[in-house]
């Protein structure tokens, strides 16, 4: 069960959506698999432990927790009923809103007082009151939002690259926003912790990842020009390196499974 909800007005600049997922993975300890996209998730998470691969062995993740910019799958592990909820953020405005330095960390477990909502939101989660919870975490999001200013200049880069599937070069990015290139990337990853290239390089990969998983019958050839790659092998060098896999052998996945099912499903691909 997987729902998406927009973001109150106030939060449009720096939260792209909040989102609810529930599964159930049976009493056996079972892997799942969360894709490389363009934004930074803070997760909650209710039920069954959620642990991630470290050395080997199985590590606990608090609630909430981090997941950063990617740039290869990261399997998580979980067993009996997992419930989530999610604030996907533009990765340019998070930092600034949760007041901690940025980083190129893939999961991170970071202590903020936003954590204080976890005995509140499991209580209404247990009670199957999820709307209840997600008011709650979105009124707290808009109040810590009034307190922070965020730069007005991110965000519309942050449009500009969108709008582009992530296939404008820097200089016409930094023209978009009236900035120089210098002092767009200085902003951008004091921001982030990541540079435009490195953020636009993700948001062709989610494109691809997206609509193959969608549409598996797609042209590469077709899609590969559609998203400004110089051609198919470019764009299949590109979707292996964030993927560890081919985009054809992905494509095949999908046909097998429409949608996110299974226990090896592909997690957070959002339509």
């Amino acid at each position: 069960m997987h729902q998406e909800f927009e973001p109150p007005d106030g939060l449009r600049d720096t939260v792209k959506c909040f989102w609810y997922d529930r599964k159930d993975f049976g009493e056996q300890q079972s892997g799942f698999k969360v894709m490389p996209d363009s934004y930074t998730e803070i997760i909650f998470h209710f039920g069954s432990e959620c642990s991630i691969s470290y050395n080997g062995n199985l590590q606990p993740l608090p609630s909430p927790f981090m997941i950063g910019l990617l740039n290869q799958p990261v399997h998580f592990y979980t067993k009996n009923r997992l419930e989530i909820i999610g604030i996907r953020c533009f990765p340019w405005t998070v930092f600034d809103l949760l007041e901690l330095p940025p980083g190129k960390d893939g999961v991170r477990i970071f202590e903020h007082p936003v954590a204080q909502l976890q005995s509140t939101l499991n209580k209404s989660i247990h009670a199957g009151r999820i709307n209840e919870a997600l008011d709650q975490v979105k009124q707290y999001f808009l109040n810590m939002r009034s307190g922070i200013a965020t730069g007005s200049m991110l965000f519309k880069a942050g449009v500009a690259m969108r709008e582009a599937n992530g296939a404008m070069p820097v200089s016409q990015v930094a023209a978009a926003v009236h900035a120089t290139v210098r002092t767009l990337e200085r902003s951008f990853k004091q921001s982030s912790g990541h540079t435009v290239k490195d953020v636009s390089g993700l948001m062709r990969f989610e494109q691809v990842r997206n609509q193959l998983w969608l549409h598996p019958n797609t042209s590469l050839a077709g899609l590969a020009h559609e998203l400004g790659y110089a051609d198919q092998s470019h764009l299949s060098r590109e979707f292996k390196r964030y993927s560890s896999t081919t985009p054809a052998a992905f494509a095949r996945k999908a046909r097998k499974s429409k949608q996110p099912a299974g226990n090896d499903f592909v997690a957070f691909i959002q339509a």
